[in-house]
């Protein structure tokens, strides 16, 4: 197992393909003799090192150690290998082969100890034998390291230490988040919970190089793997901030990002994918985000303060986005709201006592919490009531509207009797309504100002016992 951590925290800082510029690679034709690899017909390698679909021979003359330091021949990529160094055998890793039937899948990373006496003054030869037939999807940057290097190579732990803590503040943030959707019910607190699981479970998938030595076939299965949990944050955070600051949009908030964030699965490369589901996930999110502030919602300027500024570090440094930033983003933003939402609910719970007991003293009167503060509104001059997830609409004669901080769900118990639930989401004043008119396979009620609610079928009896006279219908033709 240290082995293992060792070389995952090495590559950790070799995030670069192997290029042929990087070591003097040559291809050739190859086969084991008794004295070693026998090599011929040898040509210079222009671009990548990539043995995918076929079987490959490369060579490299490398320079002997300067120090006493032992050192060891790292590998990281999807295939098979064996080395040699001066025609003495270093190891393997799998079985390579002219065949998927001949071919042994090996490692995706593998370390080799070169012993000091294989190494000469001069003259130093690296054989490689690579194949690469179990692969499954066809990598653009196969080789992601071949590196002689001193051994144990100076790690970099604190990448690691952060990848776990923040995957365990995730949790326990999907935990609480899952807690407060029992009690409230509430979409935005299920979307939370969705969102700190699926960042905790990334946090997890992208460790799994350093905690399970896996078998180079499962590293295609582990990048999408990565893709599709960045692509689904990027969407369900759209959703959340949409939601929250912009819940008339959300559906097509929520429509353009599984839009835009899925076709990030085109581009070339898996870190391209990565970084670019959630550059795009986080500046959708940002609309609603803005529009909230300008409606001085609560939560809103900080929530795109930290959009914003997490959008720049993106695009100014994308590789660090895809190494390490995404934990931060997704602990950065949930923790805090997390916290918020927890003291949100004690306040909420606290103001709704408070409401009851005045609307026991003042049953003509709502007390409605909103971003101006609270203020008390006759419900004569309530139209309708509109659900927005953790907030309603309060449409008003006159023009007006207003955000409350309560669920319709108790707004249906607490107001009067005059108020009717004609939709899942619709609480009706009966005093305004002026008809129903149906429009192809929907119900529409029309108030005496503003735009018509709709109603749904199911409640369209007890819309009419409750007004207790047959009510006009108008029908308009599809």
């Amino acid at each position: 197992m240290w082995r293992i951590l060792l070389l995952s925290v090495l590559l950790l800082g070799l995030a670069t393909p192997v290029r042929a510029e990087d070591m003097p690679w040559q291809a050739c034709h190859g086969a084991v003799g008794p004295a070693g690899p026998v090599l011929s017909d040898c040509h210079p390698i222009q671009d990548f090192v990539d043995p995918q679909g076929r079987e490959l021979w490369i060579r490299s003359a490398v320079s002997p150690p300067t120090d006493a330091r032992p050192r060891v021949l790292y590998m990281a990529g999807v295939a098979s290998s064996e080395a040699w160094l001066n025609g003495q055998r270093l190891g393997v890793n799998g079985h390579p082969g002219a065949s998927a039937r001949a071919e042994v899948p090996g490692r995706y990373q593998a370390i080799f100890p070169i012993r000091e006496v294989v190494w000469r003054p001069d003259g130093n030869m690296l054989v490689l034998h690579l194949s690469s037939f179990h692969g499954g999807l066809r990598f653009a940057r196969p080789m992601s390291a071949i590196e002689i290097g001193p051994y144990p190579y100076p790690g970099r732990i604190a990448p690691l230490a952060v990848t776990f803590v923040a995957a365990g503040a995730l949790l326990a943030a999907a935990f609480g988040f899952g807690v407060i959707h029992a009690m409230r019910r509430t979409g935005s607190s299920l979307a939370l919970a969705a969102m700190a699981g699926v960042a905790s479970l990334q946090a997890i998938v992208e460790s799994l190089r350093t905690l399970f030595d896996y078998s180079y076939p499962l590293h295609a299965w582990r990048l999408s793997t990565i893709w599709v949990l960045a692509a689904t944050f990027a969407i369900l955070l759209v959703t959340y901030v949409a939601a929250r600051f912009l819940p008339k949009a959300r559906g097509l908030m929520v429509g353009l990002a599984l839009g835009v964030v899925a076709a990030t699965a085109l581009l070339p490369g898996f870190d391209a994918k990565t970084v670019w589901a959630l550059i795009l996930g986080v500046a959708l999110a940002a609309v609603p985000a803005a529009a909230g502030v300008r409606r001085r919602i609560p939560g809103a300027r900080p929530s795109l303060a930290w959009l914003a500024l997490f959008l720049a570090l993106a695009l100014a440094f994308p590789r660090w986005l895809a190494d390490l930033s995404y934990f931060l983003l997704a602990a950065g933003l949930v923790l805090p709201v997390l916290m918020v939402e927890v003291v949100r609910l004690g306040r909420d719970d606290r103001g709704r006592e408070a409401a009851l007991t005045r609307a026991v003293s003042r049953p003509d009167r709502l007390t409605v919490a909103s971003a101006r503060g609270v203020e008390l509104v006759p419900t004569a001059e309530i139209l309708a009531v509109m659900g927005a997830d953790d907030y309603v609409e309060l449409r008003l004669v006159g023009g007006r509207s207003l955000l409350h901080a309560a669920r319709l769900d108790s707004l249906a118990t607490q107001l009067p009797a005059s108020f009717l639930r004609v939709h899942r989401s619709v609480i009706a004043n009966l005093a305004q309504v002026q008809r129903l008119e149906r429009d192809g396979d929907r119900w529409w009620l029309h108030l005496s100002e503003g735009a018509p609610v709709p109603v749904s079928r199911s409640r369209q009896p007890a819309l009419r016992e409750a007004l207790d006279v047959p009510l006009p219908v108008a029908v308009v033709a599809a």
